[in-house]
């Protein structure tokens, strides 16, 4: 099966004042098409970053990061903008929603953005197989928090993504919620055929993916494979 996501050599670094604050340094790492993997380490290790980066909302100081083909290394905002539009979905911690859209119009925005027209039924398909058909009319405001996340799973997976990131998608939700949203986000994946790369403090939800890589002071410490129960340390 070939690679989806490549990452060479990638190295983000910020200027703080008269300091310079590396985040992340010289990580590798590619992961194959329709494979589950997550993301672990401590706060302030560089995972939400890195994370940013393969998804091409951010851009490296140097490395490569190729997506599905593409090398998005020198493009600007806004080809790096199509190429998300092509090929990823995002889920967020802070669902992201916008306030003065439904829930149906929420969902159907990556398809217009797109250009496609029409789009309405495939949206509210996407709504009901997260249970939320009969909320298509509710504002962000008038659900729940699981309930936003459950819309903005629906919206992430609408652009029928080749790949899909989601940054702590349980971190603000209790644990039932939480456990509901882990298996609406595994069973969207593997119906969709979707490659997984998820960001969480949450070794159990880790677990359930099929590769851990556990970053520590912005570099790649440990690359695991979870079904084999094999690890190889990186550093």
């Amino acid at each position: 099966m070939s690679d989806i996501l490549k990452v060479k050599n990638l190295t983000k670094t910020y200027q703080s004042g008269s300091r310079q604050l590396t985040v992340l340094q010289d990580v590798s790492f590619a992961l194959e098409s329709g494979a589950a993997c997550s993301i672990v380490g401590p706060s302030g290790s560089g995972k939400t970053t890195l994370l940013g980066l393969c998804a091409g909302l951010d851009r490296a100081t140097s490395g490569s990061v190729e997506l599905n083909g593409v090398t998005l290394d020198n493009l600007n905002e806004d080809e790096r903008a199509e190429v998300r539009g092509e090929h990823v979905g995002f889920i967020f911690q802070s669902f992201n929603l916008m306030p003065t859209l439904t829930a149906l119009e929420n969902v159907m925005v990556p398809l217009e953005l797109q250009g496609e027209k029409n789009v309405s039924r495939y949206a509210l398909e996407l709504l009901d197989k997260v249970g939320l058909a009969d909320r298509q009319h509710h504002y962000p405001s008038q659900l729940s928090g699981g309930e936003q996340q459950r819309i903005s799973i629906a919206r992430a997976f609408s652009n029928r993504p080749k790949i899909l990131f989601a940054d702590e998608p349980t971190g603000n939700l209790d644990e039932e919620t939480g456990q509901h949203i882990e298996s609406l986000v595994f069973d969207l994946n593997r119906e969709a055929g979707t490659t997984l790369v998820i960001v969480t403090h949450d070794l159990g939800l880790a677990e359930k993916t099929q590769r851990i890589l556990r970053i520590k002071g912005g570099r790649l410490m440990e690359d695991r494979l979870v079904e084999s129960s094999m690890s190889r340390k990186v550093v």
